[in-house]
């Protein structure tokens, strides 16, 4: 399962805080897919097969603080661990265009990875794909920062960062090991 963290689509989708949802969005165009709302895991939805393998995809359409209520809903419908989930989400220690793997328990701050982490109620450490925005220069200014677009050259970086990680398929290969 991969998961973009987000806040609601309709007024968060192009922030910074969103970018997490804008890969996932992305990956599924890739595999000629669209994303279909499903309220019983209070997100959008699809999947598709890759190498055998069954790839589910979910952007959660509820406030980032509480994500995880989102992809517990739909882990436990399908079974899947904590381990086998993919969390794509914004990182303010990466300049934009930045992308790292990590795997590691840690939310390093990040609302939406302490509330999965809360939710899942786990000691187990998880796959996470880091998506750079940089940091406001006003570290008072975290909060409006990442609830506020990307300045053009910011999404434009951002955007071929994702689409780098999509051509490559590493992101995939990871997932199917």
């Amino acid at each position: 399962m991969i998961v973009g963290l987000s806040n609601p689509k309709i007024d968060y989708h192009n922030t910074r805080h969103n970018v997490g949802s804008w890969f996932v969005y992305s990956l599924a165009k890739s595999y000629l897919k669209n994303l279909k709302k499903e309220k019983k895991f209070l997100g959008f939805t699809t999947s598709f097969s890759i190498e055998s393998n069954y790839i589910r995809l979910l952007v959660p359409d509820i406030f980032m603080n509480i994500n995880g209520h989102s992809i517990l809903k739909m882990a436990s419908f399908y079974n899947i661990n904590l381990s086998e989930i993919l969390i794509v989400h914004d990182d303010l220690e990466l300049d934009p265009g930045i992308i790292k793997l990590k795997y590691s328990y840690g939310h390093n701050g990040h609302n939406g990875l302490r509330n999965i982490i809360s939710v899942f109620n786990e000691k187990i450490s998880f796959h996470r794909f880091r998506i750079g925005i940089g940091r406001p220069i006003n570290r008072n200014q975290t909060a409006s920062f990442v609830l506020s677009k990307p300045t053009e050259n910011e999404k434009q970086l951002i955007q071929k960062s994702i689409l780098h990680a999509i051509e490559e398929n590493f992101i995939l290969k990871i997932l199917i090991r």
